[in-house]
């Protein structure tokens, strides 16, 4: 019998039930440290993260400060840029990490795939932000209802194929998400923060870069978990 072929929509649309934290380890920014003014210097990877939390808390209080956006900016920034942290998240539209964290343009050095895959090209892109601009700062961004994740567990459940090139991302995904799918509650949400986790990991695994920033206490890699609902996001890995 041919496998059933998936629908090209099942990629981007939103799945799962209503999403809940990925577990204790969650943060919600309220409950991170005190602010840091946007134009504060940054020298560590704390400062770097508390720089993204206090953004992501003025952006859900709707006092977003949009920082460094016009054009001055812009002119100034073509001369060299030093973004102080780099983002893997997902490329659905409604995650744009200048937006969450409230940031502006040269802050964040950007990297969006659906599913936010580290493969060996991501990863070179994060190595040579690493290495050229001294980042300090990696946050791998995954999201509640992701379409890439829904799309693998059909799937995993149908026996189905993807269309297209879209296979390539249910395949990448499709060893981290099988394993959860009997888990108590949302498989969507548990196999979303099994993502995260899993595409943390893949830095040090991966790379001996990383891996040596990591373990001077020059860069730090977290999982972070972005909620459609209200806009927070919160550190689960």
């Amino acid at each position: 019998m041919a496998r059933a072929q998936l629908s090209r929509r099942s990629l981007l649309a939103a799945g799962g039930a209503a999403a809940v934290a990925c577990g204790a380890a969650a943060a919600s920014p309220s409950a991170a440290t005190a602010a840091t003014p946007a134009d504060d210097p940054i020298g560590t990877p704390a400062e770097a993260l508390r720089r993204l939390q206090a953004g992501n808390r003025r952006f859900t209080s709707g006092h977003g400060r949009h920082p460094h956006q016009g054009l001055d900016d812009l002119h100034r920034l073509a001369a060299g840029q030093h973004p102080f942290a780099v983002t893997v998240g997902c490329a659905d539209s409604r995650v744009a990490p200048e937006v969450l964290f409230d940031q502006g343009l040269g802050d964040l050095f950007d990297n969006r795939v659906a599913g936010n895959i580290v493969d060996d090209l991501l990863l070179g892109s994060v190595e040579f932000a690493v290495e050229e601009f001294g980042s300090l700062l990696i946050v791998v961004l995954g999201h509640e209802r992701c379409g890439a994740i829904t799309a693998t567990i059909d799937a995993i459940h149908s026996g189905g194929t993807a269309p297209g090139h879209i296979g390539t991302i249910v395949d990448s995904l499709r060893p981290v998400v099988e394993p959860v799918l009997n888990q108590p509650g949302d498989p969507v949400e548990n196999a979303v923060c099994a993502n995260i986790a899993a595409q943390v990991r893949a830095f040090s695994a991966r790379s001996t870069i990383i891996a040596e920033k990591v373990h001077q206490g020059a860069l730090r890699v977290v999982g972070a978990r972005y909620d459609l609902d209200n806009g927070r996001v919160s550190l689960v890995a």
